[in-house]
């Protein structure tokens, strides 16, 4: 038992010694501690003509996270394009307004129902066609 106790101490002590030894792992380049220079202090601006808000006025960056990202989505009233103007005239369009198209997903929208068809059609099974049949008008 002495003899298996002394190779044992003796490979933990050469491991342990080996682990002292320099390697490259070790000696890489250091920044030098003593060279260190001091940053400049910190300047207080000398301009200080900020303009407080006025009275009753909206502060700004008080909008929720979803108007945020709405507004840089899509920007608000968008123009409508010369097509677009076009296709909305001969429709009738005029009585439009113009930017409801940033105004769609807001609370307030008014939403007609189907009805329980459309609901219906939306949500039948899906098949795999076998019972289906077309018709052409006039053929």
């Amino acid at each position: 038992m002495n003899r298996t106790t002394a190779i044992l101490a003796a490979s933990i002590l050469a491991t342990t010694l080996s682990a002292c030894g320099s390697n490259s792992l070790f000696n890489r380049d250091r920044p030098d501690e003593m060279a260190v220079s001091r940053q400049a202090p910190l300047v207080v601006p000398p301009d200080f003509s900020l303009t407080p808000p006025a009275p009753g006025a909206a502060r700004p960056g008080n909008e929720t996270t979803a108007e945020q990202t709405l507004k840089a989505l899509f920007g608000g009233d968008a123009p409508r394009s010369a097509a677009e103007a076009q296709v909305i005239g001969q429709a009738d369009g005029d009585r439009a307004v113009p930017g409801i198209r940033s105004s769609v997903g807001s609370p307030g929208t008014q939403v007609v129902d189907k009805g329980l068809v459309t609901r219906d059609i939306v949500f039948a099974p899906e098949g795999d066609g076998r019972d289906a049949s077309a018709s052409i008008p006039g053929a």
